[in-house]
């Protein structure tokens, strides 16, 4: 299927013009519902919304003259008209889903627009991934705008990728139709010190009229925070408390507060609106990451705005944060974001504005889901094999690959391990006595084997730490090759010969999340497109990651959406201890450390 670019407004205007003035009749008419208007902040009861090419002519009491006899007539029966939901920054890839599945997805929960940054495929695939997650973009019903990703690797020197972004790169991409702006500029210290090709990047976008992202990971707020901001990113989605918020606006940022599957931001942050009355046209809500099990079962964007409302956000400010904030902070403002002249006719009808049940979504004027259910294809791209197969080992795994020798003549060790925090992203630089057995040093008390098996050159490379914080217990491990931001196989287990079946599982089916526990695989969630997605239906997906969750607490994993732990515990731009191919990164210092270290 050919993308075909939706009408611009200069295409459209004089049948807009037409149809709002009463000389011609509109496509659809809307009666009878609350408008409700992002602009002003106002939920107006008894209007009606007259739509034509796609797009909104007029709004009014009364579009009766906007009425003819082929126009399709949509009663509201007096429930709230709301813009189209907005997502401010997210990671298709983090649903497991290829771009039209998890436009399937979001649909019927009344996502109409959409930021996302596809840079985990490009890690693994380079531009031509970017170019294949656009291109399926583009060809879906509603409005998915793709950042061109800006670090990959995150952060270079301390882990490999399969492929590297360039300046080059994102010059080129800045010319293509769905290219918004530059995706999160996770590479912070190298803005904050000038780094030439950081700043090369942020020059091409800026040159280009486009946004550029932001990824400002610490919580100093000090002059290395004014240097970022300095550096160009324009908005920051990694803030977790209200100090962070109120920095990123008062420096001119958008602040981005998120809620995905395992990020719980909203809640700590939102009191810079609600309880110090900061001006909230400079905040914006978003998911980052959230995986198939959340998207069908709990919603999208519609969650967001339901928790922050529940946090005490007023729900008229909890809408605008969610729409017309994000398309004014991305130069859309004419375009999405509010049900306004000239605007896409991108509409929910809801019964509540509270609850926010989504009962119809139009989107670009055509009615897109009812009653929770997809009433419109979402197209596919032909991915081909070079994207399917991408898991290469260089040879099959045993449990000697795992083995973590101890220092000659010693009983116990230090050892340096990784701390899970539950619902964060960070996570805590701890130390651990282990004991001694065979020479071989073992987890105990909690603390299990964690690998990177390197995937991308077949080098055989495995980098063998420790971790704490997921409760496994008896003989297990599980395995993924979804590892933000490089995308190696990242092995956690209390086994080592485990933590080798399900590594050689995963090159065998090219790629997903595998659990197995005493020589028996509990769950497998295939994601053969690069590693990381699944073109099946995002309900099989997310019935398969059930299975996953189940099997992880089965293992003695009592963590709220343990997965997205696991998927961050190589993403070394996000303190303070991560694990890479190059060894155990303390992102603190952004050094590469021992993992072990000798009792005093």
């Amino acid at each position: 299927m050919e993308y075909t670019p939706f009408p611009s407004w200069p295409d459209t205007a004089p049948k807009l013009i037409a149809v709002a003035a009463g000389r011609a009749p509109a496509d659809t008419v809307i009666k009878g519902g609350i408008w409700v208007n992002v602009h002003s902040r106002e939920a107006l009861p008894d209007h009606d919304i007259a739509i034509t090419a796609g797009r909104i002519a007029f709004v009014g009491p009364d579009a009766t003259h906007c009425i003819g006899p082929d126009t399709q007539i949509i009663e509201a029966n007096g429930r709230y008209m709301i813009p189209g939901l907005c997502d401010g920054h997210m990671h298709i890839e983090s649903g497991m889903l290829t771009p039209a599945e998890f436009a399937r997805a979001v649909i019927p929960h009344g996502t109409t627009s959409m930021f996302t940054d596809p840079h985990e495929i490009a890690n693994v695939l380079g531009l031509n991934g970017v170019r294949m997650m656009h291109d399926e973009a583009l060809l879906q019903p509603v409005n998915i705008f793709t950042q061109m990703p800006s670090c990959a690797p995150s952060a270079p020197g301390l882990e490999t990728t399969g492929y590297e972004i360039t300046p080059e790169d994102v010059a080129e991409a800045m010319n293509w139709p769905g290219i918004i702006g530059l995706g999160e500029m996770m590479n912070f210290p190298g803005v904050i010190h000038g780094d030439p090709k950081m700043l090369a990047e942020i020059a091409a976008t800026q040159r280009a009229g486009k946004t550029v992202g932001g990824h400002y990971a610490s919580p100093d707020l000090g002059p290395d925070f004014a240097a970022y901001v300095a550096g160009g990113p324009a908005d920051d989605h990694e803030g977790t408390c209200e100090a962070d918020a109120i920095a990123r606006v008062r420096q001119g940022m958008r602040s981005m507060m998120r809620l995905g599957s395992a990020w719980y931001d909203v809640e700590s942050q939102i009191t810079a609106i609600t309880e110090k009355g900061l001006d909230p046209r400079s905040f914006i809500l978003c998911t980052d990451d959230c995986h198939s099990g959340t998207l069908v079962n709990d919603g999208h964007m519609n969650r967001v705005v339901r928790h922050a409302i529940a946090c005490g956000c007023d729900p008229l400010i909890a809408l605008q944060m969610a729409t017309i904030n994000t398309a004014t902070h991305f130069g859309l403002e004419r375009e999405i974001g509010s049900i306004t002249p000239g605007r896409r006719a991108d509409i929910i009808l809801s019964a509540d504005l509270t609850e926010l049940p989504v009962e119809t979504v139009i989107a670009r004027g055509r009615i897109v889901a009812q009653d929770g259910a997809i009433t419109v294809d979402c197209p596919h791209l032909n991915w081909p094999d070079t994207a399917r197969n991408t898991v290469h080992l260089g040879h099959a795994l045993d449990e000697t690959d795992f083995e973590i020798k101890a220092p000659a003549g010693a009983n116990r060790v230090r050892a340096n391990v990784i701390g899970v925090v539950e619902n964060q992203a960070p996570t805590k630089a701890l130390k651990a006595e282990l004991p001694i057995i065979g020479g071989l040093v073992e987890g105990e008390d909690g603390v299990c084997q964690i690998a990177l098996v390197e995937r991308h050159r077949a080098t055989g490379g495995v980098t063998n730490a420790f971790v704490s914080g997921f409760g496994y217990q008896g003989k297990m491990a599980m395995a993924s090759t979804v590892a933000h931001d490089s995308h190696h196989m990242i092995v956690v287990g209390t086994d080592r010969e485990q933590m080798a079946m399900a590594a050689n599982r995963l090159a065998e089916v090219g790629g997903g999340i595998t659990i197995f526990r005493d020589s028996e695989e509990l769950a497998l969630v295939e994601l053969p497109i690069a590693g990381l997605m699944s073109d099946s239906p995002a309900a099989q997906v997310a019935a398969k990651a059930e299975q996953m969750v189940a099997a992880m607490q089965a293992c003695g994993c009592s963590l709220n959406n343990a997965y997205m732990q696991h998927s961050l515990l190589a993403l070394v731009v996000i303190p303070e201890l991560r694990i890479s191919d190059i060894g155990l990164v303390d992102v603190r210092t952004f050094e590469k450390i021992d993992l072990l270290e000798p009792l005093s």
